[in-house]
């Protein structure tokens, strides 16, 4: 007659096939781990990209406009006019990046965002805008922060201006030393007339990202201005 299996043999074989499936269980966590891992690093690095992208862009569509300076840094928040040449007419925006803080990002520590007003065409709303770009930067209202959009956590940031061959803090005498602010006493905010060449031939942006996300360490991106057509 055949002989059967054994009540111990049944056992250990029980025993052994759910060692199987727990090392194999353990190998499916771990690789669904990694796997989601590696996706929010690659999506950190795509955003943080697109961020970088839209820096560059706003610096090289930015204009003199409406007696606003192309741009200005107070230390807290950088604000610029730019050309929205996406849209007919050409109609301008102003744009702001600051250090904030937002609740639903990067765990609400810090976050490196950029605002924007919706496109202008009148001088009025223009000048509202600049303003209001400053005042965003402390205490955004709730349509403001229907506008802004928080790229990457972040510690802190530095900006520096490139001019006369050296580069400068732009809170400096050397960084102002093209800013003319018109007469009066005006506030840093208020809208002043500006030196021709109040827009720096380069500017050097430093992130520092902060340590708990898959992109972090200190990162260091230049923009410098094109030469004009058929000089030097």
């Amino acid at each position: 007659m055949p002989r059967g299996f054994t009540l111990v043999e049944l056992l250990v074989a029980i025993s052994v096939m759910a060692l199987l499936a727990l090392l194999s269980w353990r190998g499916i966590d771990g690789l669904a781990r990694t796997q989601q891992s590696v996706s929010t690093r690659m999506d950190q690095v795509a955003m943080l990209q697109t961020g970088l992208a839209q820096w560059r862009v706003d610096l090289e569509a930015a204009t003199d406009a409406g007696g606003l300076p192309p741009l200005d840094f107070d230390g807290r928040v950088l604000r610029l006019v730019r050309v929205d040449a996406s849209l007919p007419g050409r109609p301008l925006r102003v744009v702001a990046w600051s250090r904030r803080a937002v609740p639903q990002a990067h765990g609400g520590r810090g976050s490196w965002v950029r605002w924007q007003s919706p496109p202008l065409s009148d001088r009025t709303a223009l000048a509202e805008a600049w303003r209001r770009a400053q005042q965003w930067a402390q205490s955004p209202t709730s349509d403001d922060l229907t506008q802004e959009v928080a790229v990457v956590g972040l510690d802190s940031w530095q900006l520096f201006y490139f001019r006369n061959n050296a580069w400068s803090n732009p809170l400096s005498s050397a960084g102002n030393e093209a800013r003319s602010v018109a007469a009066g006493g005006a506030s840093p905010g208020a809208v002043g007339a500006v030196a021709a060449n109040a827009m720096p031939d380069g500017i050097r942006l430093v992130l520092r990202l902060t340590a708990d996300q898959p992109v972090s360490g200190e990162l260091t991106r230049d923009w410098m201005q094109a030469a004009p057509p058929g000089g030097s």
